[in-house]
């Protein structure tokens, strides 16, 4: 597996916890790395859990010197009463820690009884095919810099232990792995040895069935993308054309909406309820169902994904850059200079320039010798839905109202043929409907 995905001068992390698994994976790379080419280095997670926890990471320190892997150790602080329970929170802390490693791979140690595990658990969770598919060996992750590899996954625990025997291997023990209050420990020491004494190889079905179920997941989400195609248009998609699949494949394409989104995804009691409303739904009503972190809502006969307003809307102050950012609209505007178009640049850099969103009373000119009209007015026209309006973004010079994004320019602020002008810009919008000109 190893040769498959890593070629020469690719830079490859090991995760090292000290624990069997990691230790096997540890001198099997080193032995590897002469003839595939690659550069190793390992990092240690000092969670800070154990009263033991200084020891293992002297213990991989002393490792790696001996093998000549540079080793980094990163003291992470976990949550111990986050609701989630701890286990997760370690997670979590390991995985921020993974994610800035500047690396074409970070490696983990997960072998085949791992994975059974895992099918067994997300079996329990009541998970569909993309949870029983378990894990990848190769995942690439939203916001990591490095793939996650995990080459080990087509062998067992047994096999790693006759490796370490063989080689005279010595490896920390986390007492924490035989606490069976923890519901992983419980498969692995209770569960498991039950099924094996019933179901030889248990292990290697389990994880003969997770590849199977990853291929049906594979296949369910080219599905969802052959009907997103006709059904989603940036952030909408068609409640019309939800409503003309049949019921498992609109549950399949609201869920690849909403994993696209960054949503957790909800449990099928609550997917089945947020898909009702949608659907049942008269075409101007107004949905609101709470999922992960967010809602999701009906606008117009389309639905979509809002996230939840931030608690921090303070205006920034822009000083000609070409590019502002403005995290509370979770936009970024650009300027583009254009002659003879846009915004008149002098006027902007004679006074105080903010981006801001809506604060009540704010007026534009759209046409030249035109009415000033009111800027809710204008939303409404344009069919912005009520979320959009809350965090529209808003160029004020002086306090007076100069552009709004989708909406337009004030007139009596536009350049003049031959005059210095710019024109903002949302960049994931048409030049058209970001400019209003």
């Amino acid at each position: 597996m190893l040769a498959r995905h890593v070629g020469p001068g690719a830079r490859l992390v090991l995760a090292l916890s000290g624990g069997l698994d990691s230790t096997v994976l540890l001198h099997a790379l080193a032995a590897l790395r002469a003839r595939q080419r690659y550069s190793l280095a390992a990092l240690h997670v000092h969670h800070g859990l154990s009263p033991r926890a200084d020891d293992w990471a002297d213990f991989c320190a002393r490792l790696c010197a001996g093998l000549g892997v540079e080793l980094s150790v990163h003291r992470v602080t976990v949550a111990r009463d986050d609701p989630a329970g701890i286990e997760a929170a370690a997670r979590q802390a390991r995985q921020r820690v993974f994610a800035a490693v500047d690396a074409d791979f970070i490696l983990t140690a997960h072998h085949q009884d791992d994975q059974a595990e895992t099918v067994l658990l997300q079996l329990l969770r009541g998970a569909g095919p993309k949870g029983l598919a378990a894990m990848a060996a190769l995942q690439p992750r939203a916001g990591w810099r490095a793939a996650l590899l995990r080459p080990l996954l087509g062998l067992a625990r047994a096999d790693l232990a006759g490796y370490a025997q063989a080689h005279r291997l010595a490896w920390v023990d986390d007492e924490s792995n035989a606490d069976t209050r923890y519901r992983r420990n419980a498969l692995r020491h209770d569960v498991m040895p039950r099924l094996a004494a019933h179901f030889p190889g248990v292990g290697a079905t389990l994880a003969r069935a997770a590849a199977l179920q990853a291929d049906a997941a594979e296949l369910l989400d080219a599905l969802a993308r052959l009907d997103a195609a006709t059904a989603v248009a940036g952030d909408r998609l068609d409640c019309a054309a939800l409503a003309a699949l049949p019921p498992a494949r609109a549950r399949n394409l609201l869920r690849h909406f909403l994993e696209r989104r960054g949503v957790t995804m909800p449990s099928a009691r609550r997917l089945d309820e947020a898909l009702r409303q949608l659907l049942a739904a008269r075409h101007d009503a107004r949905v609101c169902v709470a999922l992960g972190h967010g809602t999701l809502r009906r606008y117009r006969g389309g639905a979509y994904w809002v996230a939840p307003l931030p608690a921090e809307m303070s205006p920034v102050r822009w000083r000609g850059e070409s590019a502002l950012g403005f995290p509370a609209a979770g936009v970024t505007v650009h300027f583009a200079a254009t002659p003879g178009a846009g915004i008149r640049r002098a006027s902007l850099e004679d006074g105080v320039v903010t981006l801001g969103v809506r604060q009540g009373g704010e007026t534009l000119r759209l046409h030249a010798g035109g009415p000033r009209r009111s800027l809710k007015k204008l939303l409404q026209e344009h069919a912005l839905p009520p979320w959009r309006r809350e965090r529209l973004p808003l160029l004020l010079c002086d306090g007076q109202l100069v552009w709004a994004d989708g909406i337009g320019i004030d007139a009596d602020w536009r350049a003049a043929p031959g005059e210095a002008g710019l024109l903002p810009r949302v960049p994931d919008q048409a030049p058209g409907l970001s400019s209003g000109v």
